[in-house]
Protein backbone atom coordinates (compact mmCIF):
# COMPACT_ATOMS: atom_id res chain seq x y z
CA UNK A 1 0.00 0.00 0.00
CA UNK A 2 1.15 3.47 -0.71
CA UNK A 3 0.25 6.45 1.81
CA UNK A 4 -1.60 9.19 0.15
CA UNK A 5 -2.23 11.20 3.53
CA UNK A 6 -1.26 14.62 3.44
CA UNK A 7 -1.84 16.33 6.93
CA UNK A 8 -1.62 14.59 10.09
CA UNK A 9 -3.36 15.99 13.36
CA UNK A 10 -1.67 14.88 16.48
CA UNK A 11 -2.82 14.84 19.95
CA UNK A 12 0.22 15.21 22.54
CA UNK A 13 -0.94 13.20 26.04
CA UNK A 14 1.81 14.58 27.49
CA UNK A 15 0.53 16.86 30.41
CA UNK A 16 -1.84 13.66 31.25
CA UNK A 17 -1.09 10.33 29.93
CA UNK A 18 2.80 11.26 30.09
CA UNK A 19 2.90 12.99 33.22
CA UNK A 20 0.32 10.70 35.49
CA UNK A 21 2.52 8.02 36.87
CA UNK A 22 5.53 10.02 37.64
CA UNK A 23 6.59 9.22 41.08
CA UNK A 24 8.21 12.90 41.87
CA UNK A 25 5.50 15.62 42.37
CA UNK A 26 5.15 18.38 39.36
CA UNK A 27 4.21 21.42 40.18
CA UNK A 28 1.05 22.40 38.58
CA UNK A 29 3.11 25.97 37.07
CA UNK A 30 5.34 23.76 34.78
CA UNK A 31 2.37 21.21 33.94
CA UNK A 32 0.98 24.81 32.48
CA UNK A 33 3.93 25.95 30.68
CA UNK A 34 4.14 22.48 29.43
CA UNK A 35 0.99 23.07 27.45
CA UNK A 36 2.28 26.60 26.50
CA UNK A 37 5.04 25.56 24.83
CA UNK A 38 3.29 22.42 23.05
CA UNK A 39 0.46 25.02 21.65
CA UNK A 40 3.69 27.20 20.85
CA UNK A 41 5.39 24.82 18.65
CA UNK A 42 1.89 24.38 16.72
CA UNK A 43 0.13 21.65 18.76
CA UNK A 44 -3.53 21.68 18.20
CA UNK A 45 -4.77 18.85 20.28
CA UNK A 46 -3.22 18.50 23.87
CA UNK A 47 -4.77 16.39 26.13
CA UNK A 48 -4.43 18.25 29.46
CA UNK A 49 -5.06 16.47 32.69
CA UNK A 50 -7.87 13.73 34.17
CA UNK A 51 -10.42 13.99 36.32
CA UNK A 52 -10.04 10.74 38.94
CA UNK A 53 -9.50 10.27 42.27
CA UNK A 54 -6.12 11.87 43.73
CA UNK A 55 -6.40 8.45 46.03
CA UNK A 56 -5.04 6.59 42.72
CA UNK A 57 -3.60 9.18 40.54
CA UNK A 58 -1.89 11.91 43.18
CA UNK A 59 -0.18 13.66 39.90
CA UNK A 60 -3.55 15.10 38.92
CA UNK A 61 -4.69 16.36 42.01
CA UNK A 62 -4.07 20.19 40.67
CA UNK A 63 -6.51 19.20 37.67
CA UNK A 64 -8.64 22.14 38.47
CA UNK A 65 -5.89 24.79 38.66
CA UNK A 66 -3.55 23.52 35.47
CA UNK A 67 -6.92 24.29 33.70
CA UNK A 68 -7.81 27.31 35.14
CA UNK A 69 -4.25 28.23 34.52
CA UNK A 70 -3.58 27.46 30.90
CA UNK A 71 -3.81 30.44 28.57
CA UNK A 72 -6.29 29.48 25.62
CA UNK A 73 -5.19 29.98 21.81
CA UNK A 74 -8.33 29.94 19.40
CA UNK A 75 -8.27 26.46 17.47
CA UNK A 76 -6.69 24.44 19.97
CA UNK A 77 -8.91 21.45 21.52
CA UNK A 78 -8.17 20.75 25.41
CA UNK A 79 -9.17 17.45 26.44
CA UNK A 80 -9.45 15.96 30.00
CA UNK A 81 -9.79 11.91 30.99
CA UNK A 82 -13.29 11.54 32.70
CA UNK A 83 -13.64 8.18 33.82
CA UNK A 84 -17.08 8.45 35.84
CA UNK A 85 -19.80 11.24 36.23
CA UNK A 86 -18.23 12.16 39.33
CA UNK A 87 -15.46 13.18 37.12
CA UNK A 88 -16.96 14.94 34.45
CA UNK A 89 -18.95 17.01 37.14
CA UNK A 90 -15.87 17.94 38.89
CA UNK A 91 -14.15 19.14 34.95
CA UNK A 92 -18.01 21.38 34.45
CA UNK A 93 -18.03 22.18 38.28
CA UNK A 94 -15.35 25.31 36.98
CA UNK A 95 -16.17 28.50 34.88
CA UNK A 96 -17.48 27.72 31.55
CA UNK A 97 -14.04 29.10 30.39
CA UNK A 98 -12.29 26.69 32.28
CA UNK A 99 -14.22 23.76 30.81
CA UNK A 100 -12.23 20.94 28.58
CA UNK A 101 -13.13 21.10 24.82
CA UNK A 102 -13.34 17.61 24.75
CA UNK A 103 -13.20 14.68 27.22
CA UNK A 104 -12.44 10.98 26.77
CA UNK A 105 -13.26 7.63 28.35
CA UNK A 106 -11.75 4.28 28.27
CA UNK A 107 -12.50 0.71 27.68
CA UNK A 108 -10.50 -2.22 27.27
CA UNK A 109 -10.54 -4.88 24.67
CA UNK A 110 -9.76 -7.20 26.98
CA UNK A 111 -12.02 -8.78 29.32
CA UNK A 112 -9.48 -9.90 31.85
CA UNK A 113 -8.02 -6.64 31.79
CA UNK A 114 -11.09 -4.93 32.08
CA UNK A 115 -11.82 -7.15 35.30
CA UNK A 116 -8.40 -6.65 36.97
CA UNK A 117 -8.22 -3.22 36.23
CA UNK A 118 -11.55 -1.52 36.94
CA UNK A 119 -13.43 -4.80 39.04
CA UNK A 120 -16.35 -4.74 36.38
CA UNK A 121 -16.84 -6.50 32.91
CA UNK A 122 -16.65 -4.64 29.41
CA UNK A 123 -20.19 -4.31 29.00
CA UNK A 124 -20.39 -3.12 32.66
CA UNK A 125 -17.57 -0.44 31.72
CA UNK A 126 -19.62 0.85 28.97
CA UNK A 127 -22.88 1.27 30.46
CA UNK A 128 -21.00 3.48 33.82
CA UNK A 129 -19.79 5.82 30.30
CA UNK A 130 -23.36 6.03 29.27
CA UNK A 131 -24.47 8.66 31.61
CA UNK A 132 -21.02 10.14 30.84
CA UNK A 133 -20.82 10.55 27.17
CA UNK A 134 -24.83 12.41 27.57
CA UNK A 135 -23.94 14.65 30.12
CA UNK A 136 -21.09 15.95 28.16
CA UNK A 137 -23.05 15.85 25.09
CA UNK A 138 -25.74 17.75 26.21
CA UNK A 139 -23.03 20.75 27.09
CA UNK A 140 -22.00 20.48 23.54
CA UNK A 141 -18.07 18.79 24.70
CA UNK A 142 -16.83 16.35 22.04
CA UNK A 143 -16.25 12.39 23.24
CA UNK A 144 -13.69 10.74 22.26
CA UNK A 145 -12.88 6.87 23.60
CA UNK A 146 -9.61 4.90 24.14
CA UNK A 147 -9.96 1.11 23.38
CA UNK A 148 -7.00 -0.04 25.59
CA UNK A 149 -5.23 -3.72 24.85
CA UNK A 150 -5.92 -3.25 21.41
CA UNK A 151 -3.49 -5.75 20.14
CA UNK A 152 -2.04 -7.87 23.22
CA UNK A 153 -2.85 -7.65 27.54
CA UNK A 154 -0.80 -8.38 30.31
CA UNK A 155 -3.28 -11.11 31.49
CA UNK A 156 -4.78 -13.00 28.83
CA UNK A 157 -2.23 -12.32 26.23
CA UNK A 158 -3.05 -11.57 22.29
CA UNK A 159 -6.20 -9.82 21.36
CA UNK A 160 -8.26 -10.33 18.42
CA UNK A 161 -9.50 -7.80 15.96
CA UNK A 162 -13.46 -9.45 17.08
CA UNK A 163 -12.58 -8.27 20.55
CA UNK A 164 -11.39 -5.35 19.66
CA UNK A 165 -14.58 -4.74 17.00
CA UNK A 166 -16.45 -5.81 19.75
CA UNK A 167 -16.10 -3.00 22.32
CA UNK A 168 -15.75 -0.41 19.26
CA UNK A 169 -19.56 -1.36 18.75
CA UNK A 170 -20.72 -0.88 22.26
CA UNK A 171 -18.74 2.54 22.38
CA UNK A 172 -20.59 3.47 18.95
CA UNK A 173 -23.92 2.69 20.50
CA UNK A 174 -23.15 4.93 23.59
CA UNK A 175 -22.87 7.79 20.97
CA UNK A 176 -19.03 8.36 21.25
CA UNK A 177 -17.88 10.60 18.66
CA UNK A 178 -14.17 9.36 18.11
CA UNK A 179 -12.78 6.18 19.08
CA UNK A 180 -9.14 5.84 19.21
CA UNK A 181 -7.11 2.16 18.78
CA UNK A 182 -4.63 1.57 21.83
CA UNK A 183 -1.71 -0.65 22.04
CA UNK A 184 -1.28 0.03 25.77
CA UNK A 185 1.60 -2.59 26.19
CA UNK A 186 3.40 -2.09 22.40
CA UNK A 187 3.21 -5.71 21.72
CA UNK A 188 1.49 -4.66 17.90
CA UNK A 189 2.54 -5.02 14.86
CA UNK A 190 2.09 -3.46 11.92
CA UNK A 191 -0.30 -6.15 10.32
CA UNK A 192 -1.95 -6.52 13.20
CA UNK A 193 -2.45 -3.01 13.78
CA UNK A 194 -3.84 -2.70 10.10
CA UNK A 195 -6.38 -5.24 11.50
CA UNK A 196 -7.28 -3.52 14.14
CA UNK A 197 -7.93 -0.58 12.73
CA UNK A 198 -10.04 -2.28 9.61
CA UNK A 199 -12.52 -3.13 12.24
CA UNK A 200 -13.12 0.49 13.88
CA UNK A 201 -12.84 1.90 10.19
CA UNK A 202 -16.03 -0.43 9.96
CA UNK A 203 -18.13 1.81 12.11
CA UNK A 204 -16.53 4.71 12.60
CA UNK A 205 -15.42 7.65 9.51
CA UNK A 206 -11.67 7.97 8.73
CA UNK A 207 -11.66 11.56 10.59
CA UNK A 208 -13.20 10.03 13.63
CA UNK A 209 -10.80 6.96 14.49
CA UNK A 210 -6.80 7.28 15.81
CA UNK A 211 -4.31 5.18 16.70
CA UNK A 212 -2.23 5.48 20.58
CA UNK A 213 0.80 3.17 20.33
CA UNK A 214 3.45 2.59 22.85
CA UNK A 215 7.39 1.60 21.51
CA UNK A 216 7.75 -1.36 23.87
CA UNK A 217 9.23 -3.62 21.03
CA UNK A 218 9.98 -0.46 19.15
CA UNK A 219 7.13 -1.00 16.40
CA UNK A 220 5.35 2.17 17.47
CA UNK A 221 6.38 4.35 13.87
CA UNK A 222 5.97 1.17 12.00
CA UNK A 223 2.68 0.59 13.41
CA UNK A 224 1.79 4.48 12.47
CA UNK A 225 3.21 4.07 9.12
CA UNK A 226 0.70 0.77 8.60
CA UNK A 227 -2.25 3.12 9.93
CA UNK A 228 -1.15 5.67 7.28
CA UNK A 229 -1.16 3.44 4.57
CA UNK A 230 -5.03 2.76 5.56
CA UNK A 231 -5.39 6.51 5.78
CA UNK A 232 -5.96 6.92 9.52
CA UNK A 233 -4.69 10.53 9.74
CA UNK A 234 -5.12 11.16 13.96
CA UNK A 235 -2.12 9.71 16.26
CA UNK A 236 -1.52 10.23 19.99
CA UNK A 237 1.93 11.01 20.97
CA UNK A 238 4.06 12.20 24.07
CA UNK A 239 6.19 14.94 24.34
CA UNK A 240 9.75 13.60 24.90
CA UNK A 241 8.22 10.33 25.04
CA UNK A 242 7.09 10.76 28.60
CA UNK A 243 4.83 7.88 30.23
CA UNK A 244 6.19 4.52 30.94
CA UNK A 245 4.81 1.04 30.29
CA UNK A 246 3.32 0.38 34.50
CA UNK A 247 2.26 -3.82 32.91
CA UNK A 248 5.79 -3.82 31.53
CA UNK A 249 8.65 -3.33 33.88
CA UNK A 250 11.65 -1.18 32.36
CA UNK A 251 9.75 -0.86 29.20
CA UNK A 252 9.60 2.53 26.97
CA UNK A 253 5.79 3.89 27.02
CA UNK A 254 3.95 6.35 24.94
CA UNK A 255 5.54 6.91 21.43
CA UNK A 256 7.84 10.83 21.26
CA UNK A 257 5.69 12.79 19.73
CA UNK A 258 9.46 14.60 18.12
CA UNK A 259 10.14 11.06 16.65
CA UNK A 260 6.48 10.86 15.09
CA UNK A 261 6.87 14.16 13.63
CA UNK A 262 10.67 13.18 12.07
CA UNK A 263 8.82 10.37 10.58
CA UNK A 264 6.31 12.68 8.98
CA UNK A 265 8.41 15.26 7.92
CA UNK A 266 10.54 13.27 6.14
CA UNK A 267 7.38 11.61 4.36
CA UNK A 268 6.20 15.23 3.56
CA UNK A 269 3.09 14.73 5.55
CA UNK A 270 2.10 18.17 7.36
CA UNK A 271 1.21 18.57 10.94
CA UNK A 272 1.64 21.98 11.25
CA UNK A 273 4.48 21.40 13.84
CA UNK A 274 7.85 23.42 14.62
CA UNK A 275 9.96 21.01 15.25
CA UNK A 276 12.87 22.93 16.86
CA UNK A 277 10.03 24.74 19.60
CA UNK A 278 8.77 21.03 19.86
CA UNK A 279 12.22 19.80 20.92
CA UNK A 280 12.37 23.14 23.55
CA UNK A 281 9.25 21.75 24.49
CA UNK A 282 10.47 18.27 25.59
CA UNK A 283 13.82 19.21 26.88
CA UNK A 284 11.78 22.00 29.25
CA UNK A 285 9.62 19.17 31.07
CA UNK A 286 12.88 16.72 30.57
CA UNK A 287 14.70 19.34 32.52
CA UNK A 288 12.35 19.59 34.97
CA UNK A 289 11.75 15.52 35.84
CA UNK A 290 15.82 15.42 36.13
CA UNK A 291 16.15 13.32 32.81
CA UNK A 292 16.93 13.44 29.13
CA UNK A 293 14.23 13.32 26.68
CA UNK A 294 13.13 9.70 25.90
CA UNK A 295 12.82 10.31 22.04
CA UNK A 296 15.79 9.65 19.90
CA UNK A 297 15.27 12.64 17.22
CA UNK A 298 15.45 14.71 20.28
CA UNK A 299 18.27 13.71 21.83
CA UNK A 300 20.08 13.44 18.25
CA UNK A 301 19.06 17.49 17.35
CA UNK A 302 19.53 18.53 20.94
CA UNK A 303 23.12 17.12 20.20
CA UNK A 304 23.62 19.13 16.97
CA UNK A 305 23.01 22.26 18.54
Amino acid sequence: MTVTVERVKLVDVGPRDGLQNEKQPVDAAHKIELVHRLQAAGLREIEVTSYVSPKWVPQMADNAQVMAGIRREAGVRYSVLTPNLKGLEAALAAPREQWPDEIVVFGAASEAFSQRNINCSIEESIERFRPVVAAAQAQGIKVRCAISCALGCPYQGEVTPDEVERVVRLMKGIRVDHCGVADTIGVGTPRRVQAAMERALEHYPLAEVSGHFHDTYGQALANIYACLELGVSTFDASIAGLGGCPYAKGATGNVATEDVVYLLDGLGIDTGIDMARLVDAGAYISEVLGRAPASRAARALLAKR
